[in-house]
């Protein structure tokens, strides 16, 4: 849905969303309200304060909001079926098993982050995420202390490379608005991608973030709190322990006594995905470069199998079949996968409430108002393209709206400016560094990170908010550097 035009200025369209935000931290964090409704509530509020007819009120929120679930509920839902069936089976254990092997007990958060880097080339951050989720507990379990410590490596490996590197959207827009190679972005925002999560993600969680005690929680998981979580955890009256569904009684007990899949085997369900999505990219990419015609039924078969939704129902079919039944009768396995759907309910809602907030934000136009604003800075073209990109990504939550949004408004000043091929590739990095930084309220990533680790808001802000920025920083010192050197 695109922008309306905007009632008011840049500067009260910006006081207003510093307002929203402001309220819901009020009624989450002081009034106990649950998210899914003060994130609701704040929407419509925001929404008629903005200037939005008050008839297109409710079209313009259930539209935001029936967008967000459409990408995320299809993903977050085969996503957790799979992760159920890797952890009821062992798989789960024998993949952490076999990477605590190879990178040492000592290296456990490390050897996450490296996984998720390499898996996080094709896969959305959230798909990466939900799939991961099984053996980041598995992990946190072995090893104790805060979950923390395992899931925001992980995690944070996923956003660096939604963030930076094709073939993910943000990035793969960016490029081609202000014409930059797409190839060139991937071979140099792999690398700074890998560098910035070192010095941004991992460093920073070994140094602080990890320390922060968080009970590790896989309620996500199975539907049952664990016993440090329920004696009292992280959770705010809308975290994912309460979210409901029995899970599968005994599951982890079971395992015990069943013979685990070999780590080939658990490797294959892992790149199943992998594979099909990388498949759909180079086939697009071929494509759109008129490679390859555009007709081909082979090549459509390809590119329709690997798109993120349908190589997840693939990999879960796969996973049931080869997993599943060689452990479990058919009843078990229906009961199984019920029981991973109902604990990532409030999940869902909570993830489509947050890109409701943010869905407000931008249709109230505050992109258009604030774009004569900030492109007039007088900055050097790298540093206010950080700059637009930060304040976008603050006002309306989505990383790859600000990405996309940021190429689109300096698109101009970059063929006055006619940079060479690199400097065009660190603008693309430094506009991805301001769409990542302060992660809050209004991105829905906040929310799936917040309730997938048991972490009520003030903990998300202080762990999650601060590492993105940590992440952004990191990869914005390194695109000024390339900036530099072209």
């Amino acid at each position: 849905m695109d922008p309306m035009e905007p009632v008011y200025g840049a500067t009260t369209l910006l006081l207003i969303a510093a307002g929203a935000v402001a309220v819901l931290l009020i009624l989450i964090i002081a009034f106990k309200m649950h998210a899914f409704v003060a994130l609701v509530l704040v929407s419509f509020a925001t929404a008629i304060v903005a200037g939005i007819p008050i008839g297109d009120v409710a079209g313009v929120t259930v539209s935001a909001f029936s967008t967000t679930l459409g990408t995320v509920a299809l993903l977050v839902g085969l996503g957790a079926m799979i992760g159920r069936l890797l952890e009821v089976t062992g798989g789960a254990q024998v993949l952490a098993d076999t990477l605590i092997t190879g990178f040492g007990e000592s290296r456990a958060p490390l050897a996450l982050g490296v996984a998720a880097l390499l898996f996080g080339l094709p896969i959305f951050f959230d798909a990466g995420l939900v799939v991961f989720l099984p053996i980041i507990f598995s992990v946190a379990k072995r090893f104790g202390g805060s979950v923390l410590m395992y899931a925001l490596p992980a995690a944070g490996g996923f956003a660096a490379m939604h963030a930076l590197v094709p073939p993910h959207p943000g990035p793969v827009t960016a490029a081609v608005e202000i014409q930059a190679s797409v190839g060139l972005t991937l071979l140099v925002g792999f690398p700074i991608a890998v560098v910035a999560w070192f010095v941004g993600v991992y460093l920073f969680t070994l140094t602080y973030a990890g320390k922060v005690y968080v009970p590790i929680d896989d309620s996500v998981l199975t539907g049952e709190k664990t016993p440090q979580a329920a004696a009292g955890g992280a959770g705010d009256a809308g975290g994912s322990g309460d979210a409901g569904g029995s899970g599968a009684t005994g599951g982890a007990r079971e395992t015990a006594t069943l013979r685990p899949p070999s780590f080939l085997h658990v490797l294959s369900v892992l790149v199943l995905p992998l594979v099909l999505i990388g498949a759909n990219t180079i086939l697009d990419t071929l494509r759109k470069n008129e490679t390859i015609g555009e007709d081909g039924a082979v090549a459509d078969t390809f590119i329709f199998l690997g798109q993120t939704p349908v190589a997840l129902l693939i990999t879960l079919l796969y996973a049931t079949y080869t997993l599943g039944t060689k452990r479990r009768s058919l009843a078990q396995l229906e009961t199984i996968l019920n029981d991973a759907l109902g604990p990532i309910c409030a999940i869902i809602l909570i993830t489509g409430a947050g890109g409701m907030f943010g869905g407000v934000l931008r249709y109230s136009g505050i992109g258009t108002a604030l774009s004569d604003s900030l492109s007039d800075l007088g900055l050097p073209l790298v540093v206010s393209a950080f700059v637009i990109a930060t304040v976008l990504r603050v006002a309306q939550g989505s990383a790859t709206v600000a990405l996309t949004t940021t190429a689109g408004l300096i698109s101009a000043s970059v063929l006055t400016a006619a940079p060479t091929d690199l400097q065009l590739v660190s603008l693309v990095m430094a506009i991805a560094a301001g769409a990542t930084v302060l992660s809050h309220v209004n991105d829905s990533g906040f929310w799936l990170v917040s309730r997938f680790f048991g972490m009520d808001v003030k903990t998300t802000l202080k762990t999650w908010t601060v590492m993105e920025t940590t992440l952004g920083l990191s990869v914005f010192v390194l695109a000024c550097g390339l900036w530099v050197v072209g």
